[in-house]
């Protein structure tokens, strides 16, 4: 089947992309990863690369044009036949005479290779007034949750997917209009037709959540969670405090609990029962703590940011990780609730985010009230930093067959060090 080039989102308020060459022609033969073309905006220029293996056809957009984000320019197919008239979908979807006119809000893309986003809940109700700050979604990918702003000043004048759904990156979910609308419309994007839930604010204050927060009626089974491929959908808040109480959010998944996950679910998952899977108890895994008596990284963060300009104290983590164990690591930092995932070298220097699978996984608990971990070994290894009365300490948990015991050590004992004074191990 067919695969679509679209034009991707390099920002969160981007609407238009300048094609600025192309690097195959129609009928080239094309694998994944392979780079189709150049895109800029006012902020950045990005090769983009294939997502899919065959030859490029339907090329329906010529270097120098801007295009409208999610906008199709192009296919990927399986003969190097090249059509004589454009894709159908190469126009943006013409606006359904229902819809009130205003700014458009569209599904952003928080990686690289992000198709579509699943969106966790919306904060705000249609006819609801906003100011560009305010938050208005929450989105999900495999790798991250986002919490998106709305952009603009004005009233929801059109909500146009359910929580619980997923749409293209590119594609309209939301208008805002200057003026209040008379008729705000509320949608779903599996039936197209207005959601469930009432869209005047009378009727949206009688129901019980303000925004739709059930599970979207077109998934086969509403009593299944919504993500089968291991994610777990919550909000930002739900995972904080899910980690600050030490609840284990996929206990949820296996108790046949619906995503996305809200806060009011963490008393759903307190009432589950505990018990332990057979074997569990027995699991080879290494459990090393190590205790840091003063902070240096809090000083080496504002020296980064003035001395470097380096402002992400995730990346700043990832780096240090991988100067202890001096070799490239793929490294997940999990802050607040949320992760990102880095491509970190020795040299204590972080790429840019990667959408690779984390080779180990860093959670900062500091500020939280959790003092100590004991969470038995995960599918990577895991560091966890957490406050105590002086300094902090650093727990490093991993399975026997993931870190030999000299290489644990090793591991802990350097990223210690650096943790405790980074400016002194930095190369």
């Amino acid at each position: 089947m067919p695969h679509e080039v679209i034009m991707p989102a390099l920002g969160m308020a981007q609407d238009t992309g300048l094609l600025v060459a192309w690097l195959k022609a129609p009928g080239d033969a094309v694998a994944v990863g392979d780079v189709l073309f150049e895109v800029e905006t006012d902020k950045s220029t990005m090769e983009v690369e294939a997502q899919a293996d065959g030859f490029l056809t339907d090329v329906s957009a010529k270097a120098g044009e801007d295009i409208p984000v999610g906008q199709v320019i192009a296919m990927i197919s399986q003969t190097p036949d090249v059509t004589a008239s454009a894709p159908a979908s190469a126009a943006p979807p013409a606006a359904a005479s229902d819809i009130p006119e205003g700014q458009i809000v569209i599904m952003p893309a928080l990686g690289m290779a992000q198709d579509t986003g699943l969106i966790v809940a919306w904060h705000k109700a249609p006819g609801d007034a906003v100011t560009p700050s305010d938050i208005l979604f929450e989105v999900e990918t495999d790798k991250s949750t986002m919490e998106v702003e709305a952009g603009f000043e004005g009233f929801v004048a059109a909500l146009l997917a359910e929580a619980g759904e997923e749409a293209p990156v590119g594609e309209t979910i939301a208008v805002i209009s200057t003026a209040k609308p008379a008729n705000p419309v509320q949608r779903s994007r599996a039936k197209g037709t207005p959601a469930p839930a009432p869209a005047t604010p009378a009727a949206s204050t009688a129901s019980k959540p303000a925004t739709p927060a059930t599970p979207a009626k077109s998934k086969p089974t509403p009593a299944q969670p919504v993500a089968t491929d291991g994610r777990i959908l919550a909000s930002p808040k739900a995972r904080r405090l899910a980690l600050e109480q030490g609840l284990d959010l996929s206990r949820l998944i296996a108790a046949g609990h619906p995503q996305p996950y809200r806060v009011s679910d963490l008393e759903v998952l307190k009432a589950l029962p505990t018990a332990t899977p057979a074997g569990a108890a027995i699991a080879a895994s290494r459990h090393l703590v190590a205790h840091i008596a003063s902070d240096g990284f809090a000083e080496f963060a504002r020296w980064a940011a003035d001395a470097a300009g380096q402002k992400d104290p995730g990346a700043l983590l990832a780096g240090l990780v991988a100067g202890s164990s001096g070799k490239a690591h793929v490294v997940a930092v999990e802050r607040f609730g949320q992760i990102q995932t880095y491509t970190a070298s020795a040299n204590l220097r972080a790429a840019a985010l990667s959408d690779d699978a984390p080779e180990l996984l860093i959670r900062d608990l500091r500020g939280s009230r959790i003092a100590t971990v004991r969470m038995g070994a995960e599918t990577t290894p895991v560091l966890t930093i957490a406050s105590a009365p002086e300094g902090f300490t650093i727990t490093l948990e991993c399975a026997e067959h993931q870190l030999g015991a000299s290489e644990a050590i090793t591991l802990l004992s350097n990223f210690a060090g650096r943790m405790e004074q980074p400016l002194r191990h930095l190369l």
